[in-house]
C-alpha cells in the first residue's frame, strides 16, 4: 500500500506567528529584536567591566551582587542563569533568522555573477559573516577563561579583578581580545543600522543620522571593552 504524501499547510492556515516567521520581513524583525536584546547585554557587560578602574573591591562586589540578587526568592546565581537563558534564546533566534535569510537570498539569484561588483552591501554582508564566526569562537573561549576559570592563570570564582589582571598581562590574550572586539564593533555598526531599518526607524530622511549613531555606538563599545585589557597590559590596572 503506497503511502500518501502529506500536503503542505497552506499559508492561510498558519498562525499569525507562523506567517510572520515565514516572511522575509518577519525574519528581519526577529533579527532586529534579538539583536537589540544582545546589544543591551553587551552595553551592560561593558559597563560592568569598567568597574575594574574603580579597584578590586568595586568589580568583585559587583560580581557578588549579581550572584546574590533576588535571594532567597532566587537561588544563588539565579539572575545570571535567567540572563544566560534569555541570551541563548536571543542568539538562537538571531542566528537562525540570519542563516535562513542568507539561504533565501541565494535562492533568489541562483545564477552567479560573471564579475561581481564590490558594492557596500556585499562588503557589509561578508563582514557580518566572518565577524559572527570570530565572535562566536571568542565567546566560547571567554566563557572558559573568565566565567569557568578553566583557561585563566588565576581562575578563582568571585575574584574577578585578580582573574582579569592575570589574564590580560599576557600580550597574546590582549591581541586575541582586540581582534574579537574589533569584529564585534564592525558587527554592531552594520547590525544597529540594519536593525533600525528593519524596524522602520532608518527612513531615507534619517539614514545619515542613523548611520552616524550606529558608528558612534559601535566605536564607544569597542573602546570601552578594549580599555580594560590595555590598562592591565600597560600597568594602569593592577
Amino acid at each position: 500500500m503506497a503511502l500518501k504524501s502529506v500536503p503542505a499547510r497552506p499559508p492561510e492556515s498558519r498562525t499569525t506567528v507562523g506567517r510572520l516567521w515565514s516572511s522575509t520581513v518577519g525574519k528581519k524583525a526577529v533579527m532586529a529584536v534579538s539583536g537589540a536584546v544582545l546589544l543591551l547585554y553587551v552595553v551592560a557587560h561593558m559597563v560592568g567591566n569598567l568597574k575594574a578602574f574603580a579597584g578590586q573591591e568595586s568589580i568583585d562586589g559587583y560580581s557578588a551582587f549579581l550572584r546574590e540578587f533576588g535571594q532567597p526568592i532566587l537561588p544563588h546565581g539565579g539572575l545570571l542563569w535567567i540572563v544566560r537563558t534569555a541570551l541563548l534564546v536571543a542568539v538562537a533566534a538571531h542566528m537562525t533568522a540570519a542563516i535562513q535569510l542568507a539561504r533565501r537570498a541565494r535562492r533568489a539569484r541562483p545564477a552567479g555573477y560573471e564579475r561581481r561588483p564590490k558594492v557596500q552591501g556585499s562588503y557589509a554582508a561578508r563582514t557580518m559573516r566572518w565577524g559572527g564566526v570570530i565572535i562566536a569562537l571568542f565567546v566560547v573561549y571567554h566563557l572558559l577563561d573568565l566565567t569557568a576559570g578553566v583557561l585563566n592563570p588565576h581562575g578563582v570564582q568571585g575574584e574577578v579583578h585578580s582573574n582579569i589582571v592575570a589574564d590580560f598581562q599576557r600580550w597574546y590574550v590582549v591581541l586575541a581580545y582586540t581582534v574579537a572586539v574589533v569584529a564585534l564593533g564592525f558587527h554592531l555598526r552594520h547590525g544597529i543600522y540594519s536593525g533600525l531599518r528593519s524596524l522602520g526607524v532608518a527612513s531615507a530622511a534619517r539614514a545619515k543620522a542613523v548611520k552616524a549613531t550606529a558608528l558612534g555606538v559601535s566605536v564607544a563599545i569597542t573602546a570601552g571593552f578594549l580599555s580594560v585589557p590595555f590598562a592591565v597590559l600597560f600597568g594602569i590596572v593592577r
